[in-house]
């Protein structure tokens, strides 16, 4: 295969513009006094700022030189994969530029480029590797032209924000159909929606997904997407993998799921922090163990290999990459608390807190459990999707709840009806508070899981720092 990670051939070196050298002082100033003053990384206000100068700096930075790109969207496994693509190029001696702090929308995309160009606006060798939220895509893509684009998979999220998941299908597939023709489409063939993402588009195209002859899930009220995308009929599956992921045909018109290019061949969950599988990539079988946990750790394990594919490169060093790769903020990620162990647990959707529900189902969690829910514009401000949320396998697991977010009320609601007695379930709303108090009743020997929203985990996480228990959490 040929590599496409070069820098593409550009013009004559044009010196910058005023507006461009202005942009690029502000933003990185920015994000001096932003860190100085303890109010965050500088991972958005540094794009904000740059961008109000000069609202080209990043086409400026990156389409006009041919800066590489990987880009990676979807609804769920966007921070996770991305790490993970970080890491596998690094690996084979590149170079990489990521925003590791998950600050995906078009102003931390703009961010990252402005933090690594110097104040003439050049961005030295290497890749930048972004994660972009699904509905920041249409805008990013025209500044960016990625050289790979991986969409990992579509499931209901913020629909007071996105609408429902066909519109963010339909935006994120003219992007995938407007890529250049050298550029790599990498996508999800056990998605049905996904994989046939611009199925007819003429240019390099790499599917993955997982390859086990057994189901690892079912279909429930939280599956999206059970229907044929050429036909609308229901699909039949004859292994179900995550949700409405997994090895599926349309027995009206004859759809099946496309030829796997990267397969997860075997996959073992066996623990908190350690899931292992074997991938079959085109050039061989590799054998990753990576110290993250989950049937999802597999799709966004294949996802970034698949991206190697799709950019010619090698994978020598993959097993070593991998099995540096930790969790990412909030991804069931653990603090020494004075002594006693937090794992936080992010969850934002039905799908990502059933998988997370799955994960620390292994260990037999939550027993002792903080759980957060906040109607912020971030968050989302519609609930609904709750009653979708697999909380009655848990039930009987919790010893204690504490419930806190500005919709606790909400969210204790839900968790009484999935069978929490009332006697082992607490609202605090203030979330410090339900901290201290969640700390200050767990039995020794256990710990605390804290199962929350993108908001409330972010508070929840800066108070711990505040104590002295952890760092700034866009540092992870």
């Amino acid at each position: 295969m040929t590599s496409q990670i070069s820098r593409r051939p550009a013009g004559a070196k044009q010196p910058p513009s005023l507006r461009a050298i202005v942009a690029l002082a502000a933003g990185k100033s920015a994000a001096g006094a932003t860190r100085l003053i303890g109010r965050g990384g500088g991972t958005a206000i540094t794009g904000m700022v740059a961008r109000k100068i000069d609202p080209r700096i990043l086409d400026k930075l990156v389409r006009i030189p041919g800066v590489p790109v990987v880009a990676i969207t979807g609804s769920n496994g966007k921070t996770t994969t991305a790490r993970f693509a970080a890491a596998l190029l690094r690996g084979e001696g590149i170079s990489v530029f990521h925003n590791s702090a998950g600050a995906n929308l078009v102003q931390g995309v703009t961010s990252l480029a402005v933090s690594c160009a110097n104040l003439v606006g050049d961005i030295p060798g290497g890749v930048l590797v972004v994660e972009v939220d699904e509905g920041a895509l249409p805008r990013v893509a025209p500044e960016t032209l990625p050289r790979a684009l991986l969409v990992t998979d579509l499931f209901r999220d913020q629909l007071d924000r996105y609408g429902e998941i066909y519109a963010v299908a339909e935006a994120i597939e003219s992007v995938a159909e407007g890529l250049a023709p050298e550029a790599a489409l990498i996508v999800n063939a056990d998605d049905p929606m996904v994989a046939t993402m611009a199925d007819k588009r003429q240019g390099r195209r790499v599917t993955f997904g997982l390859s086990l002859k057994r189901s690892t899930d079912k279909i429930t009220r939280a599956a999206d997407n059970i229907r044929c995308p050429r036909c609308r009929a229901d699909l039949t599956y004859r292994y179900v993998y995550l949700s409405h992921m997994g090895d599926y045909s349309c027995p009206a018109c004859g759809f099946t799921r496309p030829r796997l290019d990267v397969a997860v061949t075997a996959l073992e969950v066996v623990s908190l922090d350690r899931t292992r599988c074997e991938i079959q990539t085109p050039t061989g079988r590799i054998t990753l163990d990576i110290p993250q946990s989950g049937v999802h750790i597999a799709y966004d394990a294949a996802g970034a290999v698949a991206i190697m594919v799709g950019l010619g490169l090698s994978l020598d060093h993959a097993v070593e990459s991998m099995a540096s790769v930790g969790p990412a903020f909030g991804r069931l990620e653990k603090i020494d608390a004075g002594g006693k162990t937090v794992v936080l647990a992010f969850a934002k959707n039905p799908t990502s807190y059933n998988t997370t529900l799955k994960a620390l189902a292994t260990e037999g969690e939550p027993r002792q459990l903080l759980i957060a829910a906040s109607n912020t514009l971030v968050d989302g401000e519609d609930f609904g999707w709750l009653w979708d949320v697999d909380f009655e396998s848990m039930a009987p697991l919790i010893e204690r709840a504490l419930v806190t977010g500005t919709r606790a009320d909400e969210l204790a609601n839900r968790l009484h009806y999935a069978g929490v007695p009332s006697g082992r379930l607490r609202v605090v709303e203030d979330r410090a508070a339900a901290l201290t108090e969640a700390l200050a009743v767990l039995p020794a020997g256990e710990r605390l899981v804290v199962l929350s929203g993108y908001t409330p985990l972010i508070e929840l996480r800066n108070e711990m720092r505040r104590r002295g228990w952890t760092g700034r959490y866009w540092a992870v």
